[in-house]
């Protein structure tokens, strides 16, 4: 599916020079979207993600680190996109950070972090994109929330928190602009393959005290009726679907890509 109009169309993705932000990226590259990348990455790395989105289609891209745990950072990047671009069509808050600990031991620096990043900064990338949807009568924002929106594990208080949290804020911008034409739905993956889950194997190996082959097994899979990782392209696939015509009466809910994770 090629959505012809996003020829014209700005779209921000933030913690998309990895993963499934980076996955996202590419699929609305290829169908000649204005992209604006954004995370912590070297120059060289910037510079390779940016050529290969324009190889792909991309009509513009523009990188901003902001950094998405300090809101200054935030409002900076919007108006460094707004001089650019001036709109924001698309917004995809995908950025987020994970620790595992029992809560007793769950360093409170940690917490507030993945609170920041993973909750907070969607607040702020949202108050700044309505205004601007709201000027054009269309907007799509895509949340990139997690299974853990809708179900608990032990030892991931605060990213659990956090996506519950985005859910809440989902459904509640979502009945505050269905007017303005202005769509926001959460995309609820199961595990991914990704260097963010990646990184929670050995984390969850020490905090249960299991081999790390155990984890991918009994842990991360062992939820998954299908045993298998969800794609990024699957994720990127359901975002851009989201941004269609065909999907303009979808908002205020959350899509489950878990391998029947949650039917459980």
């Amino acid at each position: 599916m090629v959505l012809a109009y996003m020829k014209d169309k700005v779209v921000i993705i933030t913690g998309s020079t990895s993963g499934i932000g980076l996955g996202i990226a590419k699929k609305f590259a290829s169908s000649g979207a204005k992209i604006v990348i954004n995370g912590f990455a070297e120059l060289k790395q910037v510079n390779e993600i940016t050529q290969e989105l324009k190889s792909l289609g991309a009509n513009e891209v523009l990188f901003d680190g902001a950094n998405l745990s300090k809101p200054e950072e935030i409002d900076s990047m919007f108006k460094n996109v707004i001089n650019q671009f001036q709109a924001v069509d698309i917004l995809v808050n995908n950025a987020g950070i994970q620790f595992v600990s029992p809560i007793e031991d769950f360093p409170p620096e940690k917490w507030e972090a993945i609170m920041r990043v993973d909750l907070i900064a969607s607040f702020y990338t949202i108050k700044n994109a309505i205004p601007h949807m709201k000027k054009k009568k269309w907007g799509r924002i895509i949340n990139i929330a997690s299974a853990h929106a809708l179900v608990a594990s032990p030892f991931k208080s605060a990213y659990v928190a956090a996506k519950h949290g985005m859910l809440g804020l989902t459904k509640t911008v979502a009945l505050e602009v269905a007017k303005d034409s202005i769509t926001v739905n959460a995309i609820c993956p199961g595990y991914v393959k990704t260097p963010l889950v990646l990184g929670q194997v050995a984390d969850t190996a020490k905090a249960r005290g299991m081999s790390e082959e155990e984890v991918i097994d009994k842990i991360i899979l062992g939820a998954q009726a299908t045993k298998k990782f969800v794609e990024i392209e699957e994720v990127a696939s359901l975002a851009y679907y989201l941004c269609s015509k065909e999907a303009a009466s979808i908002t205020g809910t959350s899509l489950s890509m878990d391998g029947g994770w949650t039917s459980q």
